[in-house]
């Protein structure tokens, strides 16, 4: 019996200007019916790109398929070349008999159609179903990827809708034709740890009720040990190894692969350098290794920066004719708490529990209900314009996600110095040109980049840049805001590497928002715990992440991938 999915010798290249990258190098690759194969790299790596050529989804130009052939057997006897397949034949193919459920949901599904009738669309477009029954199909697959109310969920439009129930509706529209193959594409990334566990036993118990082939495409290997049977790892378009799960992670071969697996928070004690790829592929690159000293830090218990009493924050949800609030929703509900000098404190919990909106009350970006934020003795909520343009330089943010928090039309030089023109702090260019130099020194990043705009970097590097201009103004208490959620883990651990001689360095107090509690831990003297608007659960981080006390706190540690 033929495979489900042959791919041979593939090579993709991408054509610019004067220049072709060699997106995809000779890959070779064999899916069966029943398997999930684990397509694993960083950003760039060619994964995405060997997973889009399966469908023909690449653009023609810039993309080129050099030479290889993309094999497809539905019936295990005669195979179909996709690449040389005609566009009506690809029509029948695509979401039919091979589906992809994409990465990012909110861009993925339309904003103008109820979800129910882009799940619904699939089905009528490929079955010989009646408008009646292509709905009550539609209900039953809401139904299957466990969504709540998939009646009232068939009409709603995807932004009434969370980030895990997104994606599910994605798997649903993926798999309502029943397809032999599943190509998913970071499909947990940036979502929470509970969410993503959640999903990945989604995906594994429809892969086994329809014996389907799946191909898995993730940069976390944590992922990789809960989902998958085949593991190929790719490292700039090259397959540097390949083998089954266990074999990967009880004998990794290639230094690669030994990274990937070495680089997340969970395997390192706190303080700790995290080690990095390029201290793998070459031992005698500078950088962080795993033998350096655990940084530490002095935190002065007995001095808080930050104070917070009793803080509600509420926002106005439906309100009447003449504009008076009739309904409202508290997205943080009666907190304390208190951040000393020099200290990290963690906050962890899963989306719409409150952590951002609480992050945006200390940096006065949201307006409490009730309550009071009290910074180096100032209630931030009584402070004057002069007073609040003071506070704006001494308390700053770095943003979730570096692509949409950089303006794409100015350079990077430029965007790092506009708080300095804005605040006044330099006033002539070539005093701000030197300070933008030094601040990407800092980040670790070449100051003859500053020239560059942000489309011309990697994700981790852009996250250096949005760190850099957060330091712009000298703050004293920084709010990392999920800095490091949708980034690749070998990113991740160099960002994490950052902030942490940063923190030794300039002596920062710092408010760690994130999902990941393992993260968390690594980053936090103190953790706090937040679910529903509410701090269930705090103490210092590793009594809180060893030994847990409440039940929602023991779930979130339970959810994280374990290696």
């Amino acid at each position: 019996m033929l495979p489900l999915l042959r791919i041979e010798n593939l090579s993709v290249d991408f054509h610019s200007q004067n220049q072709t990258t060699n997106a995809v190098k000779n890959l070779s690759l064999q899916v069966n019916r029943g398997q999930i194969v684990a397509l694993v790299g960083e950003s760039g790596s060619g994964k995405s790109v060997s997973a889009l050529s399966i469908l023909q989804l690449l653009p023609q130009p810039p993309a080129q398929y050099a030479s290889g052939k993309i094999l497809f057997s539905e019936d295990g006897v005669t195979e179909q070349d996709i690449l040389t397949a005609s566009a009506a034949k690809l029509r029948q193919i695509r979401g039919n008999k091979i589906s992809m459920i994409f990465q990012e949901p909110m861009t993925s599904l339309n904003p103008v159609f109820t979800c129910g009738n882009q799940v619904m669309e699939a089905l009528l477009a490929h079955k010989k179903l009646s408008a009646t029954e292509a709905k009550k199909q539609t209900t039953e697959w809401l139904q299957k990827v466990k969504l709540p109310e998939p009646e009232k969920i068939f009409y709603r439009y995807p932004h009434q809708l969370s980030g895990g129930q997104k994606q599910r509706v994605m798997i649903a529209m993926a798999m309502c034709c029943q397809p032999s193959l599943l190509i998913c594409d970071e499909p947990t990334t940036a979502l929470d740890v509970t969410v993503q566990k959640t999903i990945l036993l989604l995906i594994k118990e429809l892969q086994q009720e329809q014996n389907m082939g799946v191909v898995f495409i993730t940069h976390d290997l944590g992922v990789v040990k809960e989902i998958a049977d085949k593991v190929v790892i790719m490292l700039k378009g090259d397959v540097v190894e390949e083998g089954n799960t266990d074999t990967i992670f009880l004998n990794a071969k290639h230094p690669y692969t030994k990274a990937l697996i070495a680089c997340r928070p969970a395997l390192h004690p706190k303080g700790q350098p995290l080690p990095v790829v390029a201290n793998f592929l070459d031992p005698k690159a500078p950088g962080q290794n795993n033998s350096v000293a655990p940084i530490k830090k002095t935190v002065v218990y007995d001095r808080p920066v930050v104070e917070v009493k009793n803080v509600t924050v509420q926002f106005v949800t439906k309100t009447s004719l003449f504009g008076k609030t009739q309904e409202t929703f508290t997205a943080v509900n009666n907190v304390s708490f208190e951040i000393y000098k020099g200290e990290t404190l963690g906050l962890a919990g899963e989306s719409g529990c409150g952590k951002t909106t609480l992050g945006r009350a200390l940096l006065a970006l949201a307006k409490p209900t009730s309550g009071s934020i009290v910074y180096n003795g100032q209630n931030i909520a009584t402070v004057d314009k002069q007073e609040m343009k003071q506070l704006r330089k001494e308390v700053q943010l770095v943003f979730q996600d570096p692509y949409s928090s950089l303006n794409p039309r100015l350079t990077i030089g430029d965007a790092i110095a506009e708080p300095m023109m804005t605040s006044h702090l330099e006033n002539r260019n070539a005093e701000r040109k030197k300070n933008v130099a030094a601040l990407l020194e800092k980040v670790n990043l070449s100051p003859s980049l500053m020239n560059r705009y942000p489309h011309e970097f990697s994700g981790g590097q852009r996250q250096r840049i949005v760190i850099a201009r957060a330091l712009a103004l000298n703050p004293q208490f920084l709010v990392c805001d999920e800095s490091v959620s949708a980034l690749d883990v070998s990113v991740q651990a160099q960002v994490l590497n950052l902030l942490n001689e940063l923190k030794k360095d300039l002596g920062l107090t710092m408010l760690f928002i994130s999902h990941d509690l393992s993260v968390v831990r690594y980053m936090s003297d103190r953790i706090m715990i937040m679910s529903k608007g509410q701090i269930i659960e705090k103490g210092f981080a590793e009594e809180v992440y060893h030994r847990p006390q409440n039940p929602y706190t023991i779930q979130l540690i339970a959810a994280i991938p374990n290696l």
